[in-house]
């Protein structure tokens, strides 16, 4: 069983038991594009400030020129109506739900050059039909 596999069962048997899940960064469930804007402010919001309103970032990575990158990550699923039919559910369950994710890209002085905030809607599927 690869790490994709044993992540998707694992997420599955969560959101059978609990009939939802959230996975990620706490702080960005309550936020939106707009909560974001209010609170980033390019060319002025700094990196410590970052990090204390939404704490760590779930990957940091860099530009070809240095630039520090952090991601931040939230995802919300409840079980689908034909997860809650008993045998159906083995064969083809599915979950919906949102994805946020946050990137924030800082200059050289660690202050926020740019950064994108964005909600999608997801769609988990399980059981042997949905492989």
């Amino acid at each position: 069983m690869n790490c994709k596999t044993a992540r998707v069962a694992a997420l599955a048997a969560i959101v059978a038991l609990a009939g939802c899940a959230s996975v990620g960064n706490e702080t960005l469930r309550t936020e939106s594009e707009s909560s974001v804007q209010s609170k980033v402010i390019e060319g002025k919001t700094t990196k410590s400030q970052v990090r204390g309103m939404f704490g760590s970032p779930l990957k940091t990575s860099f530009t070809d020129g240095g630039l520090e990158i952090w991601t931040y990550e939230f995802s919300k699923v409840s079980a689908d109506a034909v997860s809650y039919i008993p045998i159906v559910n083995l064969f083809g369950a599915t979950a919906s739900g949102t994805k946020k994710e946050l990137v924030v890209m800082f200059n050289k002085d660690s202050v926020v050059q740019r950064f994108s905030m964005s909600e999608s809607d997801v769609k988990q599927k399980t059981g042997v039909f949905n492989q």
